[in-house]
């Protein structure tokens, strides 16, 4: 019993190590594709008028305005925590148990850990590999390259993946161009990208993206991002300076 225990970890260690060799390459290769952009492939056969679009868009050609956005829709604590918002779940969790619509409280890591390397569902399985995946891509990947991977694998529409589809299919710019409130409308849409259009939204997802660009402002604009860069070449919570003010607190 002892033996199949002991060969059981043995070859569990092995698996997980392995799955770590896409996540080290990703760190600096770009991203060709993810597997959500595959399962809507496969969904989309037989299909003639089904268009993949995307085209990878560098960190530093990515305007700030939509980065902002974007973490202020989706995740305001991103450049704290290590892959997992406590609050936001604990939050969730407790109104979800009040009843009505559910409320996730996905991180953008999560998203990116979901959406590049897993299947779509809500399986156990699933979860707990999506778990496994947040945290090496939290490990071994900047804040910086993460939020850069998001922006260029979140899908906006049948087909439209990245900012730079997204700007061009909706607005019919270039991400550089996008106005303050495009980037707004943008991440408004994010909950429902193929229910919604970001550039004819209802009311509501409206009014949603003029409370993003306030959060944006209240976040500290541009001002957030460069510290969240500054010293990013490995996450900021390997660093001795990040558990020296931890400890001061």
């Amino acid at each position: 019993m002892k033996t199949l225990l002991r060969k059981s970890l043995k070859w569990l260690l092995i698996l997980l190590l392995f799955s770590l060799l896409p996540v080290i390459l990703l760190r600096w290769v770009p991203v060709p594709g993810s597997m959500l952009m595959l399962e809507r492939w496969l969904e989309a056969r037989g299909n003639p008028q089904f268009t993949l679009q995307q085209r990878w868009t560098p960190y530093r050609e990515i305007p700030d305005n939509i980065k902002l956005a974007v973490i202020a829709a989706e995740d305001q604590r991103f450049a704290e925590h290590h892959g997992f918002d406590l609050k936001a779940i604990r939050a969730a969790l407790q109104h979800n148990q009040r009843g009505g619509s559910l409320r996730g409280a996905s991180t953008l890591s999560q998203q990116v850990a979901k959406n590049l390397l897993l299947w779509s569902g809500r399986s156990w399985p699933r979860k707990g590999l999506e778990a496994w995946f947040t945290l090496a891509i939290e490990t071994l990947w900047p804040k910086q390259r993460i939020l850069e991977v998001y922006l260029n694998i979140v899908e906006w529409d049948d087909g439209v993946f990245g900012i730079a589809a997204a700007a061009e299919h909706h607005f019919g710019v270039a991400p550089s161009m996008l106005s303050d409130q495009q980037a707004a409308q943008l991440a408004a849409v994010l909950p429902s990208p193929r229910r919604w259009s970001a550039a004819n939204p209802p009311a509501h997802v409206l009014q949603r993206s003029h409370w993003i660009q306030q959060q944006s402002r209240q976040l500290g604009g541009a001002h957030y991002l460069r510290q969240m860069e500054a010293g990013q070449a490995w996450p900021q919570w390997l660093s001795l300076t990040h558990w020296k003010q931890r400890l001061s607190e």
